[in-house]
C-alpha cells in the first residue's frame, strides 16, 4: 500500500516560522538598502529575492523561538526583524547619501544649483552632478561585489543577533545617529579637491576684477567655473573607485557593529 504523507500542525508552524522571520528581516533590508532597494527595482523582484534567500538561509539558523506566529510575541518578533533589517539597509544607504552630499557641494560651486530634476530613486529634486556621482557610486558598488558583501553581512547578523523575543538594546540606534554625522564629513572630503579648485578660481577672478574694473566677472565667471568643474570631474573619475571602496567597507563594518550593539 502507498505510504500516506501526513503533516501535523506543529510541523507546519515550525516551517512557517523558519521561513517567515528570516524573510521579514531580509525583505526589510532589500527595501532600504542601496541598489537592491531602489524605486526602479520592481516590488515583485524584491519580494522574490528575499523569499529565495530566506529559503536558502533557513536551514542554517537552528531552532527558532517557541512562540506562535499569531500571537503578541510573534508580532513583536516580526516588528523586531523589520527594525533590524531596515536599520542595516539604512546604515549602508548613508554611504550613498554622502556621495549625494558631495555632488550637491560640487554643483553649488560649479554654479549648477539650478540644474536639478526629480529623482525617483530619492523621491525629490536632485542636482545633475549629485545624480551622476550617485550612479557611478552604484556601478562601483556592484563592481566591487558590495551587494554580495551586504548580503553576507545580513547572513552573519543571524549569528550575531539570533531571532528571539528579547528586547533590542537601545544603544544600537546610536550607531545610526553617529553615522548620520559622517554624511557631511565624508561628502566634504569627496568634494574637497573640486571645491578647493573652484574656490581658488573664484578668488583669482575676484582679484582680477578688482585690478581691472572693466573686466566683467559675470560674463566670464560662470563659463570658466563650469569648464574648470568639468575638467576636475574628468580628473576625478579614474580615482573615484579608490576613494569609495574604503567607504563601502566602512559601511559594511557599520552594519555589523549595529547588529552587535543591538544584541
Amino acid at each position: 500500500m502507498p505510504q500516506v504523507f501526513s503533516v501535523t500542525s506543529a510541523q507546519l508552524t515550525a516551517w512557517l516560522v523558519a521561513f517567515l522571520w528570516p524573510f521579514v528581516r531580509m525583505l526589510a533590508l532589500v527595501s532600504t538598502a542601496p541598489v537592491l532597494g531602489e524605486a526602479t527595482v520592481p516590488r515583485q523582484v524584491k519580494v522574490g529575492f528575499a523569499a529565495v534567500f530566506a529559503i536558502l538561509l533557513a536551514p542554517t539558523l537552528g531552532p527558532m523561538p517557541d512562540v506562535p506566529v499569531v500571537s503578541a510575541g510573534g508580532v513583536w518578533i516580526i516588528i523586531q526583524q523589520v527594525l533590524i533589517g531596515a536599520a542595516m539597509g539604512f546604515t549602508m544607504k548613508l554611504v550613498f547619501t554622502a556621495v549625494l552630499a558631495a555632488g550637491e557641494y560640487i554643483g553649488l560651486q560649479m554654479g549648477l544649483s539650478f540644474a536639478s530634476f526629480f529623482d525617483p530613486m530619492n523621491g525629490g529634486a536632485t542636482m545633475v552632478v549629485a545624480r551622476f556621482l550617485n550612479m557611478l557610486a552604484m556601478l562601483i558598488f556592484i563592481a566591487v561585489d558590495g551587494h554580495l558583501m551586504m548580503i553576507a553581512a545580513l547572513a552573519e547578523s543571524f549569528q550575531a543577533l539570533p531571532i528571539s523575543d528579547a528586547p533590542l538594546n537601545t544603544n544600537g540606534w546610536m550607531v545610526i545617529a553617529s553615522g548620520g554625522g559622517q554624511i557631511f564629513a565624508t561628502g566634504l572630503m569627496l568634494s574637497l579637491p573640486l571645491v578647493t579648485t573652484l574656490l581658488t578660481l573664484n578668488l583669482a577672478m575676484g582679484i582680477l576684477n578688482r585690478a581691472s574694473p572693466q573686466f566683467s566677472i559675470f560674463a566670464v565667471g560662470f563659463p570658466l567655473t563650469l569648464l574648470a568643474g568639468i575638467g576636475m570631474l574628468q580628473l576625478l573619475m579614474p580615482h573615484l573607485g579608490t576613494m569609495l571602496t574604503p567607504r563601502f567597507d566602512a559601511g559594511i563594518e557599520a552594519m555589523l557593529r549595529l547588529v552587535q550593539t543591538l544584541r
